[in-house]
């Protein structure tokens, strides 16, 4: 392993990851980065849990959809295990799913039928947020090495910090866009009801609540709604 073309390369990727528009642009970004540059990966997923049930939020190959499935069904897995920290593991490395894995009896046999034979898994985590796991796939045993190990875990880091930022831009942009909707709302119940601007706002917090649906539905309703000037 050339650890200073890695360095090079992780150095790369970290602009092309900023370079990306949204968050889920930046998790299809790593996973197709992930096959690209880490030795030995021929597919790559991130999954995360929602309320105990497996959601892939980005996949590059086709194995990967089908293995996350198979775990949220079969309730275990290495990846399942990543994603909701089991005894505080933030990584795995399988070196050869041909053999016997106890700590995954279902899985393990029809992961096998799905042609994986090594896998690798990461905890892509900042220090107060989990995002889920990335996981590598390879169909050959023996793919990863204690060297693919460790570009792995790099390469997983850089991607959180990633994954963190892209999600605070989106929610940013999203708190923008809720803001604008309330703001033109409001303005169109003082303009139809003379209301001053706190009464406008009492007005939108009162439908909300007797209707119990968000403030923001509430102002995308009102907006829809309203007569669009000629």
């Amino acid at each position: 392993m050339d650890w200073r073309e890695f360095a090079e390369q992780m150095a790369q990727l970290a602009r092309r990851l900023l370079a990306q528009d949204s968050a889920q642009e930046t998790l299809d970004e790593i996973v197709q980065a992930a096959v690209e540059l880490i030795d030995g990966c021929e597919a790559s997923g991130i999954l995360a849990l929602r309320k105990g049930r497996a959601v892939t939020l980005a996949a590059r190959g086709d194995m990967v959809e089908e293995s996350d499935r198979l775990q949220g069904e079969v309730g275990e897995g290495p990846c399942f295990d990543a994603a909701r920290r089991v005894d505080g593991d933030r990584l795995f490395r399988i070196a050869d799913l041909t053999q016997p894995q106890p700590a995954w009896p279902r899985y393990a046999p029809a992961a096998r039928e799905l042609g994986i034979g090594s896998m690798m898994g990461f905890l892509l985590y900042t220090h107060d947020q989990d995002f889920g796991a990335l996981n590598l796939y390879s169909s050959r045993p023996g793919s990863f090495t204690k060297d693919s190990e460790t570009a792995g875990w790099l390469f997983a880091s850089h991607a959180a910090v990633a994954v963190a930022g892209a999600r605070t831009v989106d929610q940013l942009e999203h708190a923008l866009d809720t803001r604008h909707a309330i703001g033109e709302a409001m303005g169109i119940l003082r303009e139809r009801h003379g209301l001053s601007e706190e009464d406008a706002f009492a007005v939108l917090r009162r439908i909300s609540q007797h209707h119990n649906i968000k403030i923001r539905d509430v102002a995308q309703t009102i907006r829809t709604d309203a007569p669009k000037q000629s």
